[in-house]
């Protein structure tokens, strides 16, 4: 397996005048390409800020952040930028879609920020919303606005999907749609997922589990057979 993701003794520490926060302490560990990722953690442990980082959205106070080899910790804001744009689908639990904009649209605007984008009408179908295609958000269930979301980080085409607590907001039905989707675009499409959590049932699921606790690795588990969501029921 390639080793595609690499982090190097990462901290972050946040520092007002009266307060100094060390969120993330000695984080490492690597991640090879089209893997699922499940870190996992409860409220507080630094896992968002750790999405944040990988995803560009925030810098590293120290170490280094590997991707393909190259630190992106290093990076200009112009080339952090580009790096988000190009490489990083963003899945977020509140969904973020534009409300003025049908299902389709939203997936299209998606795609219109990468150079290599796919097709939106496919990604739209891909999730199972073809028929939905000119529904506006607030017509569509929680779960069907999620998919909605998952397809316009996919019509981007990244490298790597980071998923931040994709289901926390869906019944378990609709969360368990949501995995399973999650589960055929890392297959097939080959993907690179990541996905933060404090569901420990989820964990089932992925080729590996990072473990955060107080902004420390407390543990990293690989499965050596991950179950299929369809167990999960």
């Amino acid at each position: 397996m390639e080793n595609f993701i690499e982090l190097k003794k990462v901290n972050k520490k946040f520092v007002t005048d009266q307060l100094k926060t060390h969120v993330l302490k000695d984080i490492s560990f690597t991640i090879n390409r089209s893997e699922f990722v499940v870190i996992l953690g409860q409220s507080g442990s630094g896992k968002s800020t750790l999405l944040n980082i990988l995803g560009g959205m925030d810098r590293a106070t120290s170490g280094k952040v590997l991707v393909g080899g190259k630190n992106i910790s290093d990076y200009s804001n112009r080339a952090i930028s580009m790096y988000r744009r190009n490489k990083i689908g963003f899945v977020f639990q509140s969904y973020n879609l534009i409300s003025g904009l049908t299902a389709l649209e939203n997936v299209e605007l998606g795609a219109e920020v990468s150079k290599d984008h796919l097709s939106a009408e496919k990604m739209l179908a891909l999730v199972g919303l073809k028929d939905k295609s000119k529904s506006f958000p607030t017509q569509l269930s929680g779960g069907q606005q999620q998919r909605v979301s998952i397809a316009r980080a996919i019509a981007k085409n990244p490298s790597i999907l980071l998923c931040d607590e994709p289901t926390g907001a869906l019944d378990d039905e609709s969360g368990l749609n949501v995995l399973t989707l999650l589960e055929k675009i890392n297959s097939e499409y080959k993907k690179t997922i990541i996905l933060i959590t404090h569901n420990q049932s989820i964990m089932q699921i992925a080729d590996k589990v990072i473990y955060l606790k107080n902004g420390t690795i407390e543990n990293i588990q690989v499965n050596a057979s991950k179950l299929p969501v369809r167990m999960m029921i």
